[in-house]
């Protein structure tokens, strides 16, 4: 459809939930969605007892609360805020002590504004429960974050000891359950194949970043978000400490909701849909389309190549030859070239966007911005 803000951009969704409904507000804005979760969901149970037992803890703040690992305290915040609850929760917190099963648990805290005071550095459970028992937990409130196998003994431990414990068990991650879909598109955020990826949980954007290492793709796509090619998205700042950390360029709004994301992409790539100026109209170029005054411009691959090269060359003259090697390899003659033009011309139903330049080659047709 014609002048829809996202037409023609090819946008990845790393996530296993609330994927349709993402997907859903972006295609009726024009983009053309894939999904390729990093990580399925294995849900302990649901977001309404999660988000039930987080406002008990708000209602009653806790003196104690234990974060049992990184991807569980950032997925507790993340359902939170979903919820609207994330500023209240973090609230309650603040007076309370913080201690943390490992570094990563405490980077998770302090990605939340907090501190951790205290961090196990055998990164175990039982040094944690040792700790805290030793310090004395009779008669308080503490509130243990559990994600993935559940409590290590620790809820037992505290309440046998006196403590009143709110126990908090998030929904756990599993493999992405198709790997071959998660790897090929992160090949492809690498290859130039998507306009942007979104994220929306931290563990979806640590597997992510995992496989990018693993196929040794991570700097090529570190230069492609720098260079403006193409967008890393990310639900809110927790959600993108792991990629900022890895050292990518990260969008993130500043409210966290799906939304306002949407909204966030929309007037990203409405900022970036300037194009080249030309008689029918901006062309932008995207991953795998042109679009030309709005309009997604039916093109063979070959054509888009080869009116990308144009697009690049922003008016300036390219010769068969230059032009040429666009073309697969049997089929690079200059005859070959001129049918292509030819083509690219009558697919995009604007037969003056390509100028012949007589005995030199082909341009642009580009106006005066």
């Amino acid at each position: 459809m014609v002048g829809e803000p996202l037409a023609g951009c090819v946008m990845v969704i790393t996530a296993d939930r609330r994927k349709r409904e993402l997907a859903s507000a972006l295609e009726r804005r024009g983009a053309i969605v894939r999904h390729a979760p990093a990580l399925s969901t294995i849900p302990h149970m649901d977001d309404e007892r999660l988000i039930a037992d987080t406002r008990a803890l708000i209602a009653s703040p806790p003196d104690i609360v234990v974060a049992t690992t990184g991807i569980g305290f950032r997925g507790w915040i993340e359902a939170a805020d979903a919820a609207g609850l994330a500023e209240d929760l973090i609230d309650a917190m603040r007076g309370a002590r913080l201690v943390a099963r490992g570094p990563k648990a405490r980077g998770a805290i302090q990605q939340a504004g907090l501190e951790a005071d205290w961090v196990a550095e055998s990164e175990t459970a039982a040094e944690l429960r040792d700790y805290l028992l030793a310090e004395g937990v009779a008669g308080l409130r503490v509130a243990v974050q559990h994600h993935g196998n559940g409590s290590d003994g620790l809820d037992e431990a505290f309440t046998q000891a006196g403590a009143d414990v709110q126990s908090l068990l998030v929904y756990g991650w599993g493999e992405p359950l198709q790997a071959d879909l998660h790897r090929e598109w992160v090949g492809q955020a690498a290859a130039g194949g998507c306009d942007a990826v979104l994220f929306t949980s931290a563990p979806g954007a640590e597997s992510w970043l995992a496989e990018a290492r693993a196929q040794g793709v991570l700097a090529t796509i570190a230069a492609r978000a720098a260079a403006g090619e193409l967008v890393l998205a990310a639900v809110g700042p927790v959600t993108a400490a792991p990629l900022r950390e890895a050292g990518l360029l990260v969008a993130f709004p500043d409210r966290w909701r799906l939304g306002a994301l949407v909204r966030m992409l929309v007037q990203q790539f409405t900022d970036s849909a300037v194009g080249v100026p030309t008689p029918d109209g901006p062309l932008v170029m995207r991953a795998t389309a042109a679009v030309l005054e709005g309009r997604v411009l039916p093109l063979t691959p070959t054509g888009l190549e080869i009116l990308r090269a144009l697009a690049r060359a922003k008016g300036n003259v390219l010769t068969r030859e230059q032009l040429g090697a666009v073309l697969p390899g049997a089929q690079a003659g200059p005859h070959a070239v001129e049918a292509a033009i030819n083509r690219l011309r009558e697919n995009s139903g604007a037969p003056t966007l390509v100028r012949t330049v007589v005995k030199r080659g082909y341009a642009l047709a580009v106006t005066a911005a």
